[in-house]
């Protein structure tokens, strides 16, 4: 394999990106996006954003534009809300239509209509929302928003930033303080919007957590948003280029947001040839770039209270592993079982495919690293899920035959471009990087 070199921006990151929508259609005046992630996650957001009454434009690639009602001025939707693969969008979205006096119905593909919704419809049912599902709390889902919606004052059993933002959405439409203690630290990028567009939003510390605290009822102001890129994006790239021998590339614009950067601080622990550079704030969201070289791993032992802040960069982490030195062990990842996809045995079901011995001792996982290039060869069952696609081939980079996929149109959900974005890193040995089926 020729060595990837080159500079490159990879797309918005997609959890700010969601964000950015359902606020400016909270907001009152015209909120203006840059660098929006445009994969098919986000734009079922934009298009459910619409049916809620906001006026959503897009301007250019990735400038967009929404004129947006203001605090509780959401209007019933005519149609039912299909939210195709997004758990993100289904979940902050409950938070929203729960705390709006109007009947919705949501619905989602095949992969989101199998994801537990029972995490969010059982706090927001608080408030005085009435909710219809399938077995489980599985979509389609019913709607009947409360009149006057009740503030939450709420545990979360698990760390999970997507309840986490459905409550505080939900507190936005309330009288009084909505609460939310959260067991391990999340990403907080909707505490970090909800102040950018002018609320009020108290955090404290509370051992490994956090408490956070939204007086109910702001008037929000629509404000420019600048969306970097999604560090779970890069996080493919990067460790591409860690694992072919000879390359080095920069990845410019990254999010660097201290709750989402568990995958970089675990790569430097293995010994990875990785810098920052450009370090700078941007919407109240700090940004870098990445310097990234090929080099030898070590194994690594990652804690269980490090899964927040990566936990959809486990896929690929585990490949990174699959070429280190030694048995590496990654703690905790129950949460992944209700991911896309059960993304532990997913994972684990990718390595194995490809020659690399993986076992599951209940939450954790521990793989076998072979100290080089793994046999490859396999066939990997992506489920649907995106991430396991893309860890696959970025697998097939340095493994010593090609790794093929069952299904990589998913892929496009949240990094469009992906292909090409690779292929385009290859040196002059010519060919192409990644090529799904």
């Amino acid at each position: 394999m020729a060595p990837l070199t080159g500079t490159i921006a990879v797309p918005g990151d997609k959890s700010i990106s969601h964000r950015a929508l359902m606020f400016g259609a909270l907001a009152v005046g015209t909120t203006r996006i840059s660098g929006l992630l445009e994969g098919e996650d986000v734009l079922r957001t934009a298009v459910a954003m619409r049916a809620l009454g906001a006026e959503v434009t897009q301007l250019a690639p990735g400038a967009w534009e929404v004129s947006g009602r203001g605090v509780g001025g959401l209007v019933e939707p005519a149609d039912v809300l299909d939210m195709g693969n997004s758990g993100t969008a289904a979940r902050l979205l409950c938070g929203l239509l729960a705390a709006h006096p109007i009947f919705s119905v949501m619905t989602g593909d095949a992969s989101l209509r199998g994801r537990p919704m029972k995490r969010v419809i059982d706090p927001l049912s608080a408030c005085g929302a009435r909710f219809a599902s399938r077995a489980g709390g599985r979509l389609p889902l019913a709607i009947e928003g409360a009149a006057e919606p009740l503030p939450l004052d709420y545990r979360l059993p698990v760390a999970s930033a997507q309840v986490k933002s459905a409550v505080l959405l939900a507190g936005l439409c309330a009288r009084g303080t909505t609460r939310v203690v959260e067991p391990e630290a999340t990403r907080d990028h909707t505490e970090n919007m909800l102040r950018h567009f002018g609320a009020t939003v108290r955090v404290a510390i509370e051992g490994h957590g956090r408490v956070i605290e939204l007086d109910g009822q702001p008037e929000l102001i629509a404000a420019p948003v600048v969306v970097p890129g999604d560090p779970s994006s890069a996080a493919f790239p990067l460790v591409a280029a860690l694992l072919v021998p000879g390359s080095a590339i920069r990845i410019g614009g990254v999010g660097l947001n201290p709750l989402r950067t568990g995958l970089f601080a675990t790569l430097l622990e293995m010994g990875a040839d990785l810098t920052f550079a450009d370090e700078r704030l941007e919407g109240g969201e700090r940004v870098g770039d990445l310097l990234v070289r090929a080099g030898a791993l070590r194994a690594v032992d990652v804690p269980a209270a490090r899964v927040p802040s990566m936990v959809d960069e486990f896929p690929i982490l585990a490949v990174a592993a699959a070429h280190a030195m030694g048995i590496s062990r990654f703690r905790g990842l129950g949460e992944l079982r209700v991911k896309e996809s059960d993304r532990l045995a997913a994972t684990a079901a990718l390595l194995t495919a490809n020659g690399i011995r993986v076992e599951i001792e209940g939450d954790d996982m521990l793989v076998h690293g072979l100290g080089g290039p793994p046999p490859g060869g396999g066939r990997v069952v992506t489920h649907m899920d995106h991430r396991i696609a893309m860890s696959a081939l970025v697998l097939g980079l340095g493994a010593r035959a090609p790794v093929v996929v069952d299904d990589g149109a998913f892929i496009e959900t949240s990094f469009p471009g992906f292909s090409d974005l690779m292929n385009g890193l290859v040196g002059n040995g010519g060919g192409s990087a990644v090529a799904p089926a």
